[in-house]
């Protein structure tokens, strides 16, 4: 029988990450959502409650309506009857539990107060990749996680900290991407060993990159000067990570499993799309957790 659930998601671009394949992996499932994202880049608990009391003190205030479209958080939140409300921390923030409140707890009330018919869910982020520049040059960066194992102990720490003070549920997605990179049909990121960022010319980009679940190198133009510059993005999710975070969403709040599920993005090998469906249906219904370094 076919079921609709309605879904707001009170984050930034890790929360687009998640919701980018959402509604196709859905649609696949026999059901529909209607998904909405009250995103900000880089948005922690902090800042969407100081644009939320910008809003309440003077609704004609641009800075209470930064969401797209020019939208309040209080508009977004009465724009539909939402059955769910997700809420997160900023990943660069995401291990550090005493970023958490009072914002975290403030914008529950302002979620409660606006849309208390909606169950209130916490998206667990992610850690980074293995590659990201605080784990590689750590020694700049000593006030930073010094690895992915000691970020993702952290974050999970804190995320476990918040589920455990409200009573709510959380969407393991961060818990779902290690397990793929500790899971042997998956496994850990490998770089590849003829590209080097230090010489590489434009358009050249790895060609032989494995098991990458975040986006990577890129190429970016400077509008003004039309020069390529080289940037590498080790923190959101690639196709295969925001497929394998969407296949979370749908097992989470559907109660269906996404093994078998028949939507692929375009590009994506089905046998990639068959392992992270697995590693989607581990996380969730059959609540695994990887386990964390000492």
């Amino acid at each position: 029988e076919e079921k609709t659930v309605k879904v707001l998601a009170v984050g930034n671009s890790f929360s687009a990450n998640a919701l980018h394949y959402f509604a196709d992996i859905v649609k696949a499932s026999g059901h529909r959502t209607v998904a909405q994202n009250a995103m900000i880049g880089g948005c922690d608990f902090e800042r969407h409650m100081r644009h939320a009391d910008a809003f309440e003190a003077n609704s004609e205030d641009p800075n209470g309506c930064p969401y797209p479209g020019k939208k309040s958080l209080k508009d977004l939140l009465t724009a539909e009857k939402w059955d769910f409300v997700t809420i997160q921390q900023a990943s660069p923030k995401s291990f550090r539990p005493e970023t958490f409140h009072p914002h975290a707890d403030r914008l529950i009330a302002y979620i409660k107060k606006y849309a208390p018919q909606a169950e209130i869910v916490i998206h667990q982020t992610w850690a980074y990749r293995d590659d990201h520049r605080w784990f590689t040059e750590h020694e700049k960066n000593l006030e930073q996680p010094a690895n992915r194992d000691v970020m993702y102990k952290g974050l999970r720490a804190a995320y476990d900290g918040l589920a455990k003070d409200t009573g709510f549920r959380m969407i393991p997605c961060g818990d779902a991407m290690e397990l793929a990179r500790l899971d042997p049909a998956w496994g850990k990121f490998e770089p590849d060993p003829a590209f080097d960022p230090k010489t590489a010319v434009y358009p050249a980009l790895p060609k032989n990159e494995k098991r990458s679940l975040h986006s990577g190198y890129s190429w970016k133009k400077n509008a003004k000067t039309g020069a390529y510059t080289l940037g590498k993005d080790a923190f959101h999710g690639n196709t295969c990570g925001e497929y394998l975070q969407g296949c979370v969403w749908l097992e989470f709040f559907f109660g269906q499993s996404a093994v078998g599920n028949g939507f692929t993005p375009k590009g994506m090998a089905a046998e990639e799309a068959a392992i992270l469906q697995k590693v989607a249906h581990r996380a969730v219904s059959e609540k695994q957790r990887p386990d964390v370094a000492p």
